[in-house]
């Protein structure tokens, strides 16, 4: 791809790239002194190694079955619904560059692929695509598996990828993760023999952001917390990358919270079972957090237990929630399972969905009760 005149080229990368493949993956130890390699992408090369796999492999991008891909969008349906409205935008700002977005789960398999805006390409046709296996297992070093593994966004261009069939690819990507705080996916931005971009970088985090800031907002709660230090807080409705987002229960239970606030809140790690309470987190009653959402909408500034302060805006939130699509789901399941005295395959007729479907969905409502 030809850059115009007057575009600005960034240094051609390609030979310090080669020199370090030579270096790492082709054993001449003594050229390592000098091959410049990011660390995180060392690690995943290391990786690969161990793995008994050489860089000379083909790679067959391979997918998995429909039933895994299915059951993977399905359980990533909250992730989908906040992604979505962002992949679509991100889709037409990205649309003159020739990269393409894709999302998937924890696991690296594809869940969902943005505008392919007309390119008709195999080495793009192998990855975008629901289903296909993008993690480092079955592809080696992307910035896929690099987001997952390092759970921070990642730039790479060409031969910095393990496998040599795919050192055609440049991609971006960023971790994703729920309002609990556990890695559900990523975002990947990548082109196919394209010129480099590394700002597509900062613009996958900052998609990947406004997902987990989306989903956060979606939750049914009844107070949302805004909170930055003093001075820097976003305008009401308009939270910025750098505002913390936190949702509490009527009781003042933290519901949610999205990374920012696990930085400025002395949040549990993700997986601590243990329930926190906002009086936990601000020397303050949370009746104060509520009695400051119905008289001032400016930011208040709310001291922490650890004597810090944070400025906090506090927005009421309706409670009363619509029921998520899954529960509905699931209650018109167990209705018709009911409705078949219990013989599943009739159920399974009526609704035109599988057995699998059922136990499936039967099996997951009885997780979550």
């Amino acid at each position: 791809m030809n850059l115009p005149a007057h575009a600005l080229a960034l240094p051609d990368r390609s030979g310090s790239i080669a020199h370090a493949r030579r270096a790492w993956l082709h054993g001449e130890v003594q050229a390592r002194a000098d091959a410049a390699l990011p660390p995180w992408i060392a690690r995943s090369w290391q990786r690969c190694l161990a793995a008994g796999r050489s860089p000379r492999e083909r790679v067959m991008f391979e997918a998995v079955p429909r039933t895994a891909a299915a059951a993977a969008q399905e359980r990533c349906g909250d992730f989908l619904g906040a992604a979505r409205p962002v992949l679509e935008r991100l889709s037409r700002a990205i649309a003159g560059t020739h990269y393409f977005a894709l999302l998937t789960d924890a696991d690296g398999v594809v869940i969902e692929v943005g505008a392919l805006h007309g390119q008709d390409d195999r080495a793009m046709r192998d990855i975008a695509r629901v289903g296909v296996d993008l993690s480092e297992r079955a592809v080696g070093t992307t910035a896929i598996g690099a987001a997952l593994a390092e759970r921070s966004p990642v730039w790479l261009h060409r031969g910095e990828h393990f496998f040599e069939d795919t050192g055609v690819y440049t991609c971006a990507g960023a971790p994703v993760f729920d309002p609990a705080g556990h890695c559900v996916g990523m975002l990947d931005l990548t082109g196919v023999n394209v010129v480099e971009r590394p700002e597509l970088q900062h613009l996958a985090q900052h998609a990947a952001q406004a997902i987990q800031n989306a989903w956060l907002r979606s939750l049914p709660c009844a107070l949302l917390l805004q909170v930055n230090w003093p001075g820097s807080l976003a305008p009401l409705d308009a939270a910025a990358d750098s505002d913390g987002l936190l949702c509490l229960d009527a009781d003042g239970r933290v519901l949610g919270a999205n990374a920012m606030a696990r930085q400025l809140l002395p949040l549990p790690a993700p997986g601590r079972a243990e329930a926190v309470q906002a009086g936990d987190l601000f020397a303050v009653p949370p009746s104060l957090l509520f009695d400051a959402a119905a008289r001032h909408p400016a930011p208040a500034e709310v001291p922490l237990w650890s004597g810090l302060r944070l400025h906090v805006r506090a927005q009421r939130r309706d409670v009363q929630a619509a029921p998520r699509l899954r529960d509905v789901q699931a209650s018109l399941i167990r209705q018709a399972v009911q409705d078949a005295r219990g013989n599943v395959a009739e159920a399974a007729r009526a609704l035109g969905v599988s057995r699998a479907t059922i136990y499936r969905r039967l099996a997951a409502g009885q997780h979550r009760r």
